[in-house]
């Protein structure tokens, strides 16, 4: 079974930008679509991105889209969220995940997601 560790996070300034990492251990990495999802304080865990097994497709939720990038790297068992113009309302634990659905219209619900890292920490100050 595949277990994720994301790294990165910090505290930055609005504007800045960071880029996430989630690496996973195990030779099933890239039989996974993986996702992204944040946690603010007092608030459920949302989607932020997502990515196909090959790369080839990406989504994204509509606050991210233009500054947020997701990608992977299955050589390296790794996926990435370059987050750019980076906004106080930014600020969350943020989550790497991972799917083995197959129906692309699920990919942004939290609940088809069964493997989980603990989180990483992004603070954005104004």
């Amino acid at each position: 079974q595949v277990q994720l560790v994301e790294s990165g996070g910090g505290l930055v300034q609005a504007g800045d930008s960071l880029r996430l990492s989630c690496a996973a251990s195990g030779s099933t990495f890239s039989s996974y679509v993986m996702g992204w999802f944040r946690q603010a304080p007092g608030k459920e865990r949302e989607f932020v991105a997502t990515i196909n097994r090959s790369g080839g497709y990406t989504s994204y939720a509509d606050s991210v889209k233009g500054r947020f990038t997701i990608s992977r790297d299955n050589a390296k068992n790794t996926v990435y969220l370059q987050m750019n113009s980076l906004k106080p309302e930014d600020t969350a634990v943020y989550y790497c995940a991972a799917t083995s659905i197959r129906d692309a219209s699920a990919y942004k619900t939290r609940s088809v997601y069964d493997l989980w890292g603990q989180g990483t920490q992004v603070t954005v100050s104004s």
